[in-house]
């Protein structure tokens, strides 16, 4: 797939810009860029896991938000002292090279940036065996809390794997005949809110005549019990008049779980975000412990979940043949320039790589997308008209170029896999791309009427849409 330079994918001429905002609560958005945050580093601690290079001439530097400049450089001009007494020439020469670039970088800042600072140096060994020298400092999308510096033959990715980990927060309710517990799970950190101790009369058949008025006491007792729960159910879970959990877990060794759940008390706004409810043997923290056991495996598969709703709702516009979807690389980069598409849907390993490719004699530039095999193919190197060999200029991932570029289109860009049945066959059949679109565009027609713009011999035909 090409496109001439002059027109690159940019947000589509004669579109308002508020036509080309992401749909979406602001919750929604700021987690969506999280999520493509953690892709970027989760990619990035893939290809430093797999750097190796000779003796220890790879410098890992972690600096947390509350680090000082000043004494990192020291520590790092004690090193360089210390680095000129290593005997092997070779070796000595690597690290010192490594720890100037390392030097280098932090004198690119005066202070700590809010979320720390992250530098990787050295010099690694490629497929083919040569030496190839990374320099690379950034700071992470959410704060380190980690101080590192290591030397030795490969990177240290252990802080960055870190901030991966899941900051999902989960609210719990263990609730029985004898008390309620509310609690949180954060990872793996969990955390009692606040236990209610309540005293319930008991069911007995004594008393005469007066049976009907304890049976009614006691039921007016369990009546209240549940409208506090409810209460207070929405004092810890609501905040500033939306959930603060991302999922609520209802426990209890009794029914006023079930209760609680039926009734005109609970809040209509925690009712979207339950996940499940379990029976569990005990109540209090114990009770706590074994509901967080019984529901580990929903837990783990609410991003699963999120995943199979989003492709299933793409695979329903396609059913319905709505016109309002768009498969294949070729088409969704035609949509994506239209400003057509409003969720962009791509797999997480998609190997498709995005090459300028310069022409000498005219001087013109053109994008190009070849997956691995089609860049093995150097027919796809040459202009098709003259055959001359075209200049790869730049390359780099379509995912990252996705990842770096999906806000000037308006889109969300939604990153899945393909371990549910649903991203499987997404993948399998779809290419592994695809867009649900904002309005109906035909495609079909679009390409004939590019076709016979390219047949005519009109120079000015206005082919920018299509790729």
């Amino acid at each position: 797939t090409r496109s001439r330079r002059g027109r690159s994918l940019s947000p589509a001429r004669g579109v308002p810009r508020t036509c080309l905002e992401p749909s979406g609560t602001m919750t929604e958005v700021v987690e969506n860029e999280e999520e493509i945050e953690m892709w970027k580093i989760r990619k990035l601690v893939k290809g430093l896991e797999e750097a190796r290079g000779n003796g220890t001439s790879m410098i890992s530097l972690v600096i947390p938000p509350k680090g000082q400049i000043n004494l990192t450089s020291k520590m790092l001009a004690d090193e360089m002292g210390t680095a000129s007494n290593i005997k092997s020439r070779v070796n000595r020469q690597s690290v010192l090279g490594a720890i100037g670039s390392a030097q280098t970088r932090l004198k690119l800042y005066n202070k700590v940036p809010p979320n720390g600072l992250i530098i990787y140096c050295g010099t690694v060994l490629t497929d083919e065996g040569k030496e190839k020298k990374v320099n690379m400092d950034f700071e992470p999308f959410k704060p380190i809390n980690t101080s590192l510096y290591l030397c030795d033959n490969k990177f240290h990715t252990e802080a960055l794997s870190e901030l991966l980990q899941s900051d999902n927060k989960y609210g719990f309710l263990v609730m029985d005949g004898h008390g309620s517990l509310f609690g949180t799970l954060n990872g793996n950190h969990r955390e009692v809110l606040h236990k209610v101790s309540v005293d319930l009369p008991k069911k007995h058949g004594r008393g005469g005549q007066s049976a009907l008025r304890f049976a009614r006491l006691r039921l007016e007792k369990r009546q209240n019990y549940v409208r506090k729960i409810a209460e207070m159910m929405t004092q810890m879970f609501i905040t500033a008049d939306k959930p603060n959990v991302n999922g609520l877990v209802l426990a209890g060794s009794a029914d006023f779980k079930n209760q609680l759940l039926q009734s005109d008390l609970f809040d209509i706004r925690l009712q979207p975000i339950i996940l499940m409810i379990v029976d569990v043997s005990y109540g209090g923290e114990n009770g706590f412990n074994q509901a967080i056991e019984l529901s580990a495996d929903v837990l783990g598969n609410v991003k699963f979940i999120k995943e199979k709703k989003l492709i299933g709702k793409y695979f329903d516009e396609i059913s319905q043949d709505s016109g309002k979807y768009c498969f294949g690389l070729k088409d969704t980069l035609a949509c994506l320039e239209m400003g057509a598409i409003e969720t962009l849907l791509v797999w997480e390993n998609l190997e498709v790589n995005r090459h300028t490719l310069l022409n000498k004699s005219t001087d013109v530039e053109e994008i190009v997308n070849l997956t691995q095999e089609q860049e093995k193919d150097d027919s796809n190197f040459k202009d098709k008209e003259t055959g001359e060999d075209l200049e790869s200029t730049h390359s780099e991932s379509l995912l990252e170029w996705f990842a770096n570029n999906y806000k000037n289109f308006g889109c969300v860009l939604e990153f899945v896999t393909d371990k549910s049945e649903e991203g499987s066959q997404f993948v399998r059949g779809f290419g592994g791309i695809g867009g649900m679109l904002r309005y109906q565009v035909d495609l079909a027609a679009f390409e004939v009427a590019s076709d016979a713009g390219t047949f005519s011999g009109d120079d000015s035909s206005d082919d920018e849409g299509y790729i």
